[in-house]
């Protein structure tokens, strides 16, 4: 579905990434994982047309958008959901559900969508008519990832979705991320938590300063001693 192929990244004359290649497959989570300023937001920043690769290339579905604007890769069926939420906090839960639907496509299904979204996300609709910046941190993640789906994504890309939340409320967000992907969504999720993160993934990249160091199944990068005492302290 995604293939990204050597590509480099610089800010001005600061090389960013080196040669990172990684794809993502139909119906699967890929994971992203590494340590801070490894380079992942980097990598999801440019997938989304945000940062332009100076080598390389990237496709979605064997399409080129390497070169692509950002609305435009959007339109294609990416949609990213940042780190720290990105929800509008002036706005209520239903109002920033309903913004997510503005793709041409969405708009078609968004009744039907907003019903799916409020049963993987019961709070969402019991807090429908509160102000976005009210909510807790884990609602307002919750929030993010419901108006993602919203714009019926083929791709959802995940930044640090467990960042600042506390365990139990990572934890019910990895099995909503798992949902998701059941129901036949592919999924890139960058995340620091590497354990939770292999746990649902099914294939992992580990990248280190700018540079993949080591891809595998999941499974295999759990049970891979020296990834367990390098990453996770294991």
């Amino acid at each position: 579905m995604l293939a990204i192929k050597d590509i480099d990244v610089s800010y001005g004359d600061v090389s960013v990434l080196r040669r990172v290649s990684l794809e993502v497959g139909e119906k699967s989570i890929v994971a992203l994982v590494g340590p801070n300023g490894a380079g992942k937001t980097t990598t999801l920043r440019t997938v989304l047309g945000l940062l332009k690769p100076t080598r390389g290339a990237i496709t979605f579905r064997g399409q080129s958008i390497t070169d692509m604007a950002t609305h435009d890769i959007v339109n294609l069926g990416l949609y990213f959901v940042p780190e720290w939420h990105g929800t509008f906090s002036s706005l209520t839960v239903l109002e920033n559900l309903e913004l997510g639907a503005f793709p041409h496509k969405a708009r078609t299904y968004k009744d039907e969508t907003m019903n799916q979204v409020y049963d993987l996300f019961p709070r969402l609709a019991e807090r429908h008519a509160q102000k976005a910046g009210t909510l807790s941190g884990g609602e307002r993640q919750m929030l993010a990832i419901g108006r993602a789906l919203m714009t019926k994504p083929e791709l959802l890309i995940l930044d640090e979705p467990s960042l600042g939340l506390a365990p139990i409320i990572i934890e019910q967000i990895f099995e909503i991320i798992q949902k998701i992907s059941h129901a036949g969504m592919s999924i890139l999720v960058v995340e620091q938590h590497i354990h939770m993160a292999l746990e649902i993934a099914q294939y992992a990249y580990i990248i280190e300063s700018g540079r993949i160091v080591q891809h595998d199944s999941a499974p295999a990068l759990l049970d891979d001693e020296r990834v367990r005492q390098t990453y996770m302290g294991m």
